[in-house]
């Protein structure tokens, strides 16, 4: 990134954060800052808490310990600073793809020529002019989780929670969504957390990578990733820096109680293991390490 991290400002922090379902343990000891415009990717195996985390940093479900705090103000339930994208688009059947965008606004209670230019607006940012009076079913997978991303943004939220946002769609689609993502936050700047499954995903958008523990999830790894912002997707895709990382992230989650090895050779990267292995709490720098 342009700016060191310690440069901006936190907007939210996590502070031993644990979840229970009953008896199960689902989140444990969860310590995570986010800066102002700063794209957090969390990777993890399936079942280790990342939706739970999101909806707790939503204020949609409650935690049992610990402290989530956005600006310094504890989060007790749905603030109008977030906003959540989801990966099955969330939109209405029965609503016009404008009413759909402009659910958010209305539940807020913004006046109507507010809603008309903020509709118009963010429909126009996400590509779906021309659109407007279709029903969801009309529209392709991609155009849907448009609309799904143009509704969140329309709430002028300053944090973006996606969860696997692109992961229903075919390939093509959700290369081409990740690019207009990045170009839409370039636009309008928004810290952002993001669930992914992929590896490549977590990489190409992510200012910072974290790595979850199966369940009980905790953050066992994080990384900055340095690719910096108006980064070329096609040409880190490409690259073997993104090669060596993927490699590395993918022996993160394929092995999840081995320590983690050095970071690849790269000047710029920054790592730090948060949990070597199960049962192991200490904290050892793998790289240079900004994390706690």
């Amino acid at each position: 990134m342009a700016e060191s991290l310690n440069e901006k400002e936190v907007c939210l922090h996590l502070a031993g954060v644990h979840k229970y379902y009953g008896d199960l343990h689902v989140l444990d000891s969860i310590d995570i800052e986010v800066y102002e415009e700063e794209i957090v990717t969390i990777l993890g195996p399936s079942g280790c808490g990342k939706t739970t985390l999101l909806r707790i940093l939503n204020g949609l479900i409650s935690y049992d310990s610990g402290d989530v705090l956005y600006k310094g103000e504890r989060v007790i339930g749905p603030r109008p600073e977030m906003a959540m994208v989801f990966q099955h688009f969330g939109l209405f059947p029965w609503k016009r793809l404008s009413q759909n965008i402009g659910y958010g606004l209305n539940i807020q209670g913004r006046p109507k020529e507010e809603i008309d230019n903020l509709v118009r607006h963010y429909t126009s940012l996400v590509g779906l002019e021309g659109f407007e009076d279709n029903f969801p079913a009309e529209l392709s997978g991609g155009m849907q989780q448009r609309a799904g991303l143009a509704r969140a943004l329309a709430t002028q939220a300053d944090v973006l929670l996606l969860d696997e946002p692109f992961g229903a769609l075919d390939a093509l689609t959700r290369e081409q969504l990740q690019d207009e993502l990045l170009k839409i936050n370039e636009a309008e700047p928004k810290s952002m957390i993001f669930i992914t499954h992929s590896i490549d995903e977590a990489l190409l958008l992510g200012d910072r990578v974290l790595v979850m523990t199966p369940q009980p999830g905790e953050i066992r790894f994080e990384m900055e990733t340095g690719f910096g912002r108006g980064r070329d997707l096609e040409e880190i895709r490409g690259s073997q820096r993104f090669q060596e990382l993927r490699h590395y992230l993918w022996g993160l989650l394929k092995n999840p109680d081995r320590k983690p090895g050095p970071l690849p050779d790269e000047p710029e990267l920054h790592g730090t293991v948060v949990k070597e292995g199960a049962g192991n709490d200490d904290r050892n720098q793998t790289g240079r390490g900004h994390g706690p």
